[in-house]
């Protein structure tokens, strides 16, 4: 006869085998996951950015520029590239390596997040509402200063992960002082 599980097992009437099989059937959350493999996502691209400055640091960036533009088959003479072409000589070597260097910071703190809501860790949870409550004011302010439609895109974007996961964590606190009686 095949023994199926130690004395303690079958002695807790199957409970712990229950429990195991409620752990492996359980489905992770589909809002908690697209947000965090959107904040995946979004650490791939900011580890793009980091590296692409690093890229550039000892570069001629006005080279770079015209170079993109005739790829992407662009005006040379245009405005978007006479703009970029105005504004490149104000990054410096410098500037290059402090983008570099926060945008992988921003990456790692992006690639935390992600992987703690894939996995549905509470520190995770807690930590995106707390990143997402602090850039809030920055957007509104940003909003302010020029109203175009991706930054009220993506303030109501921050809005709507911010609702979800606090829909989230106050379903997910047990109910302390509730009678189930009433």
């Amino acid at each position: 006869m095949r023994q199926t599980g130690t004395a303690s097992e079958e002695d807790a009437g199957g409970g712990i085998r229950h429990e195991v099989r409620q752990r492996v059937a359980r489905h992770h959350d589909k809002g908690l996951l697209a947000i965090g493999l959107f904040k995946l996502v979004e650490a791939a691209f900011f580890l793009l950015v980091g590296v692409g400055a690093l890229h550039y640091v000892n570069r001629d960036l006005g080279d770079a520029i015209l170079r993109l533009a005739v790829k992407l088959r662009r005006d040379p003479e245009g405005r978007l590239v006479g703009f970029l072409l105005g504004h490149v000589d104000e990054i410096t070597a410098r500037r290059l390596r402090e983008i570099g260097v926060y945008t992988f910071v921003y990456a790692v703190l992006r690639v935390t997040e992600g992987v703690g809501l894939v996995l549905e860790k509470a520190w995770a949870e807690y930590l995106t509402v707390a990143i997402t409550i602090s850039f809030l004011p920055w957007e509104m302010y940003e909003i302010a200063r020029r109203l175009d439609w991706f930054r009220v895109g993506l303030f109501l974007v921050n809005l709507g992960v911010l609702a979800y996961l606090l829909w989230w964590l106050r379903r997910k606190r047990p109910a302390v002082g509730r009678s189930d009686a009433a």
